[in-house]
């Protein structure tokens, strides 16, 4: 007999052997009942349901006490780092529209806005903020899919400060909720779409973000991420590495008198504006934003095959493929003067 077949022999004789002490311990105690075995339950008696402790109802505040916030901000200096690096290598641009509000002794909080078409935007939008407002950021989370095991929501809660959001519709919880954290000068990341891109064009956005803004008084900064559907869009096995640019636009603030659907569409409006900026130059997408003929961040309302087609064409153009971007078209000032 090979030793590789003996070994494996007197394995399972030990675990065997292991089970059979196990049964004889056991068996006896299980007559004595509760606490060696679950208690009975008389006849009539109805047991209340647990309350579900999951999903929206998931409790977050332990993630921002000193020693979570310690073992966040290593996890975010060193693994998160280290992957967002190796597989989106992002640049970030945009950044000296924020650095009015990033000098003030004491930053006020913002609501980061931007598309969405990856798992990896999160982790690309923490690398990507000023440390200004990076430190105390919180990340609004699907309640139905980062939450709905123990694991999971104890996982996103601690490396990525997420708390759980209804998807359809910001409820009275979740919106006191954020009116607390920002309260406390915490920032906000907020997906207005509600999810991932199916298609690699954005979705209609959501008011969450403008009605937030409205009742706090708290700026939204529009946000571009692009590349990342490209190397981990939806429906992909796994990702495949390449490059990813951050573009962050003007903090915007509702205008008095401006309802949330208006404001939300100004709000998509920017980030269709830092779309074309991001494949063009900023006086091309400031020209068609002028024109009215900026690209769209949910893509052109024609068929599904002639969407992917124009995205394919799309993604040519961006840093994430060949990057083959158009020569700039800079405005006609009129005769050099001598």
């Amino acid at each position: 007999m090979s030793s590789k077949r003996y070994i494996t022999r007197r394995a399972q004789q030990v675990a065997a052997r292991t089970e059979q002490a196990i049964r004889s311990v056991a068996k006896p105690l299980a007559k004595y009942g509760f606490p060696f075995r679950a208690p009975t339950v008389p006849r009539g008696i109805s047991i209340p349901e647990k309350p579900d402790t999951l999903g929206s109802n998931f409790e977050t505040d332990w993630a921002r006490r000193p020693l979570a916030s310690v073992v966040r901000s290593a996890f975010t200096a060193g693994p998160m780092k280290l992957m967002t690096s190796v597989l989106a290598r992002p640049e970030v641009l945009g950044l000296d529209r924020l650095s009015d509000l990033a000098r003030l002794d004491d930053p006020s909080p913002l609501i980061f806005a931007p598309d969405h078409h990856s798992h990896l935007d999160t982790s690309v939008m923490i690398r990507a903020i000023p440390k200004e407002w990076r430190q105390d950021l919180v990340v609004a989370a699907a309640a139905d899919y980062f939450f709905d095991k123990r694991w999971k929501a104890a996982f996103s809660a601690l490396a990525l400060n997420a708390i759980p959001i209804d998807r359809e519709a910001t409820g009275r919880q979740s919106a006191e909720l954020f009116r607390e954290l920002i309260d406390d000068g915490r920032s906000l990341l907020i997906y207005p779409e509600g999810g991932r891109s199916p298609d690699g064009w954005a979705q209609p956005f959501k008011g969450g973000a403008a009605y937030l803004s409205a009742k706090t008084g708290v700026a939204v900064v529009p946000v571009h991420i692009e590349g990342t559907g490209a190397i981990f869009g939806k429906g992909m096995k796994k990702p495949r590495p390449g490059r990813t640019r951050v573009i962050f636009g003007e903090p915007l603030t509702a205008i008095e008198g401006e309802n949330t659907r208006r404001y939300n569409a100004r709000i998509e409006s920017a980030v269709g504006r830092l779309s074309e900026e991001s494949v063009s130059d900023y006086w091309t997408a400031a020209r068609k934003a002028a024109r009215g003929s900026a690209d769209r961040v949910a893509g052109p309302e024609t068929a599904s095959w002639r969407r992917k087609w124009q995205l394919t064409e799309r993604r040519r153009r961006e840093v994430s493929g060949r990057n083959s971007r158009p020569e700039r078209s800079w405005p006609n000032l009129g005769p050099r003067q001598k």
